[in-house]
């Protein structure tokens, strides 16, 4: 027997009732783990002649995992549009006095690996310098950057310094093989996709 399979065979007993002789063996004889969470109580208790508490200890500690699974998955939204931006960051947005900037690492298929915030403040070429903003981008082996920021004002329209900034990060982007997918300024109802307005060379895969 593997040293995983043992593992799982003393984990197994742990759930048996008290009463209950020794059934890991038989549990995981011919089978792992995964196909032995596809049982129901009731097929537990009949098959292997289980009693109930057992059979119920043992599918309870199986949704648990399952549970447990979904809660540690990340969310890894799509970002195929400059609208699913706008939705993913205004919950950010809602309250902020101040001017806030992020990096969105992608990868190849435009799902989202991470959020960066790398400035709060007014938006100038200072404070939102490219080796800042695509360093997480080369860590986490980035295909693709989107940028963002908000207009606390509430009205997204860019301003000359959003446009020299985007275009200074577009230049950066194209040298380091990671595009610049978009910036993206939001405002309260509303937002600008800064691709759209400059027609940029690298557009969203759809």
């Amino acid at each position: 027997m593997t040293a995983p399979a043992a593992a799982a065979g003393r984990w197994l007993e742990e759930l048996l009732d008290p009463a209950e002789p020794p059934r890991a063996g038989e549990l995981l004889s011919g089978r792992d783990l995964v196909e032995l969470s596809r049982f129901e109580a009731g097929e537990l208790v009949a098959e292997f002649g289980l009693r109930p508490d057992s059979a119920r200890r043992i599918q309870a500690a199986f949704s648990l995992a399952r549970a447990l699974a979904v809660a540690r998955r990340p969310v890894r939204p799509s970002l195929r549009s400059p609208r699913a931006v706008f939705e993913l960051l205004r919950p950010r947005t809602r309250g902020l006095e101040q001017e806030t900037f992020w990096a969105l690492v992608l990868d190849g298929k435009q799902r989202l690996r991470r959020i960066v915030p790398i400035s709060a403040g007014t938006l100038t070429a200072s404070l939102v310098h490219p080796r800042e903003v695509f360093r997480a981008a080369i860590r986490e082996a980035a295909a693709a950057l989107i940028v963002a920021h908000n207009h606390p004002s509430g009205d997204p329209e860019p301003s000359s310094e959003d446009l020299a900034v985007t275009e200074r990060l577009r230049q950066a982007g194209e040298v380091l093989g990671i595009p610049l997918q978009d910036h993206v300024i939001l405002g309260d109802e509303s937002f600008v996709s800064l691709r759209e307005r400059l027609r940029f060379s690298a557009g969203w895969s759809v």
